[in-house]
């Protein structure tokens, strides 16, 4: 049995990820189609071997499609993912908007797949934040096993979460670097991206902290425990895709860095690579195009009680954005589709 889907932005970074991933993954599909803004009507994107035209989202009639994965912004997902919604097609939102509604489920298929029953409220499933799924995919099963009580992350995040814009704006900037007369000023990031790093991802709140700091915190209470303490600093560095974090981990009680090693070892979408050796861990360019998110540099923190430094690095595109999607779907096919 396939399934009647339809991918909402489909000439987006994620989007075409999204399309990518199904065909990769040989998601059952009986019908798709690529939806965009009426501007980009008539587009061209692939979907394994085929090419597909992209159709007005304006105009499209939702009723009697299964599922549509969403990757415009929050304005046009509050146009229309109601309207998909109130038609009974489930909707995957990749945007911020519906993710701290409490009757739409937050999901990461690996942390808490039960969640899904959830989707009867409204017909949403909302995907986390990029620096937050691959993060509580490492926490979930040591939490499992030994209370975590506080998180301090530090993140360093590729210029692909800004958007195409923001991939053309470090490459600009970099050429200019080179090219006497070509210098690039910013405009998507606040200061020059190019050989730089901005301690500055989304808008400032009142407290200091950033939206994006913000949106880590209240993504993993709402994904695995409301009791667990957050901080964050989320940094954007000069790379074109993969997220990297260094985290560190407070737990209730002792756990063994041999332990923590063996736990990510078998923990679902985790790869441990780990080794005490020039080259021994993995960074951003290496995860580019993987589905894993990779741990590195476990060791323990000798400064607190019960404490466990990691370093964590994933594909932002895949299992920050499209992955994590294209997984909701699967599992909203296998627990709910095929028991109707």
């Amino acid at each position: 049995m396939g399934y009647k889907v339809a991918i909402v932005g489909a000439t987006g970074n994620v989007g075409r990820e999204m399309l990518n991933i199904l065909a990769e993954r040989q998601f059952p599909i009986d019908e798709i189609i690529a939806l965009a803004s009426r501007k980009s009507m008539g587009s061209e994107v692939s979907f394994g071997d085929k090419t597909l035209k992209t159709k007005d989202l304006d105009t499209f009639d939702f009723t009697g499609w299964d599922m549509a994965l969403f990757a415009v912004g929050s304005e046009a997902t509050a146009k229309y993912a109601p309207i998909a919604a109130k038609a009974g097609c489930l909707v995957i939102d990749n945007s911020s908007l519906y993710r701290y509604d409490p009757q739409i489920p937050l999901i990461v298929p690996e942390v808490n797949p039960d969640a899904i029953e959830g989707y009867k409220n409204k017909m949403i499933i909302a995907n986390p934040n990029c620096s937050t799924a691959q993060m509580v995919v490492a926490l979930k099963p040591l939490h499992d096993r030994a209370k975590i009580k506080r998180v301090v992350v530090s993140t360093y995040q590729s210029v692909s979460g800004s958007g195409k814009e923001g991939l053309d704006e470090l490459w600009n900037q970099t050429k200019g670097m080179y090219v006497p007369g070509q210098e690039v000023a910013h405009k998507v990031f606040t200061k020059q991206i190019a050989f730089n790093v901005i301690p500055h991802i989304d808008v400032f709140l009142d407290d200091g902290s950033t939206k994006e700091e913000w949106k880590m915190v209240a993504e993993t209470k709402k994904i695995i425990d409301k009791s667990i303490k957050v901080t964050a600093t989320c940094v954007r560095v000069p790379v074109f895709v993969g997220h990297s974090e260094a985290i560190n981990i407070e737990f209730e009680e002792f756990i063994d860095e041999d332990e923590v090693r063996d736990i990510l070892r078998e923990a679902p979408g985790v790869m441990v690579i780990d080794k005490r050796e020039d080259g021994g861990y993995v960074t951003p360019i290496e995860c580019v195009g993987d589905y894993a998110t990779f741990i590195s540099r476990i060791r323990q923190d000798s400064t607190i009680d019960n404490g466990i430094n990691l370093w964590c690095v994933s594909d932002n595109l895949r299992k920050g954005a499209a992955l994590n999607a294209v997984q909701i779907a699967e599992l909203y096919g296998r627990r709910i589709l095929k028991k109707g």
